[in-house]
């Protein structure tokens, strides 16, 4: 036993995330898992992350994080090319092209200053697809390479079968177009990633994908931000083929009914806490939560339909509409008008919150969202009901998932010119809290967040993934000949 803990010590999995707080957070957790076991963990993204995350009193070390199990895992920054002030949101292309041109030199010298400084060279390297020519360092320094998948293991399956032509996608901006694929239920146009529609209108992320999706071998372990209960059909699809080996929900530990100690996630805004002594006044099952996560911003059109919506279902409501530097001149992000002396008793609007506090609080009775995976999981996990409004990439299909094969919630019908009217709000509101479908709903949720806590749980299918994964690494590290 003492051999086999000293070996784990030895061992030390480097982890490289894109910048975003909804890639780090996923990589973070699974960091958690490994460091829990036994295995040091390095986490390197570039300088940007640093500056948000210092900006927003999120980091009290620019060396490591910390939680309050005293679990470590040591922080790295690279450069992305590209200055600290530079506007990545309104450029992504060309920040893109500029992290895959930069990212993979600066990264190698990080890493050869790392064991140049007498710490151990790394035994593993788990990137995430936003920065797939991690896999191209990792082989350059002899190291083995596996790749965090942050979407559904369902998107993964999509991806695959599109960019290695195995089955038949849209080819026009045809809205009758159906996609069938095994594992999955019947796609429409409306339910496909933007990312395979020939409207898409980002060239970096197609390219980075197709790239990715037609060298899968210098991958040596696909893991997903999933678990094998949730999608058992999408997961089996692809194992004669690439196979996706699920070890979520990456979620908050507090939901899993860890404990909110253990977490060890970062906010890139500071959270407005007062909102939870909001909630605390309110009656059980009686909020609706609004956040459309840290990216996504609607049109002035659309934030008037929803901000009606809302105002006219006479139902307390928690929206989060993201600070003031999200917003355009054309009101882009904006709220309307006098909507805020408008709502004044009946809801409340914040920079941002502290969901995981949120979701779990009592007051909740559904999660109206642009069905990101991170607050999809965390739905999940808290087994909130959740109304869907998705926008853009993996979000169609998610929402189609909740709807199809969750089944823990509905989807707003955007118009023919794709507005979510303030009537079809009021609809989907009234359908998830009064229909005959609510309990439905409810019950549903409570199933699959017990589902979700049973994977994690020790013995259940994501944590025996994980020793499987970590027992690998640890054969490999030792020259292990069965490994």
């Amino acid at each position: 036993m003492a051999f086999k803990d000293e070996r784990k010590q030895e061992t030390h999995v480097l982890l490289v995330a894109f910048s975003s707080q909804g890639h780090l957070n996923p990589m973070l957790r699974l960091g958690k898992c490994l460091a829990s076991k036994g295995l040091q963990v390095t986490l390197a993204t570039t300088e940007v992350a640093r500056q948000k995350m210092l900006d927003s009193n999120n980091l009290s070390s620019t060396t490591t994080i910390t939680n309050n199990s005293n679990m470590q895992i040591r922080l790295e920054f690279f450069s992305d090319g590209l200055s600290i002030d530079y506007d990545r949101k309104a450029n992504l292309d060309h920040y893109m092209d500029s992290l895959s041109k930069f990212g993979p030199q600066n990264l190698s010298t990080l890493m050869d200053n790392f064991s140049q400084g007498g710490q151990q060279k790394f035994s593993c390297i788990i990137n995430n697809p936003f920065v797939p020519w991690v896999s191209d360092v990792a082989a350059q320094h002899g190291i083995p390479c596996a790749m965090l998948w942050i979407q559904p293991c369902s998107l993964y399956a999509i991806y695959y079968r599109f960019y290695n032509q195995l089955n038949t996608f849209p080819m026009s901006t045809d809205h009758k177009m159906d996609v069938e694929l095994p594992g999955l239920p019947l796609l429409h146009y409306e339910d496909l990633p933007s990312f395979v529609l020939p409207s898409n209108t980002f060239n970096s992320f197609p390219k980075l994908f197709s790239e990715m999706f037609k060298s899968m071998e210098k991958l040596k372990w696909v893991l997903g931000n999933s678990f094998y209960e949730l999608e058992k059909d999408a997961i089996e699809s692809m194992t004669g083929i690439c196979p996706i080996i699920p070890i979520g929900p990456l979620v908050p530990s507090i939901l899993l009914g860890n404990g909110e100690s253990n977490d060890i996630g970062v906010d890139m805004w500071k959270p407005d806490e007062t909102c939870i002594t909001w909630l605390d006044d309110k009656l059980n099952s009686s909020v609706i939560y609004v956040s459309f996560g840290s990216i996504v911003v609607l049109s002035a059109k659309q934030m008037e339909e929803l901000a009606l919506g809302l105002r006219n279902s006479n139902r307390p409501f928690l929206w989060v509409v993201k600070p003031s530097d999200y917003t355009t001149k054309d009101g882009k992000g904006e709220l309307p008008t006098g909507f805020l002396e408008n709502i004044e008793g009946q809801g409340l609007v914040v920079k941002w919150c502290p969901q995981t506090e949120v979701l779990m609080h009592p007051a909740i009775s559904c999660f109206i969202t642009h069905c990101g995976w991170n607050s999809t999981l965390e739905a999940v996990a808290s087994g909130v009901p959740v109304i869907s409004f998705p926008q853009w990439t993996d979000q169609p299909t998610n929402a189609k998932l909740i709807t199809d094969v969750f089944r823990n919630g509905v989807r707003f019908g955007p118009d023919q010119d794709g507005l979510v009217s303030k009537e079809e709000v009021e609809r989907c509101i009234s359908e998830i809290m009064d229909g005959p479908k609510g309990e439905e709903f409810k019950k549903r949720g409570l199933k699959l967040k017990e589902a979700a806590r049973k994977a994690v749980a020790e013995g259940g299918s994501s944590d025996h993934n994980i020793q499987m994964f970590m027992d690998e690494i640890i054969g490999r590290d030792n020259n292990d000949p069965s490994m």
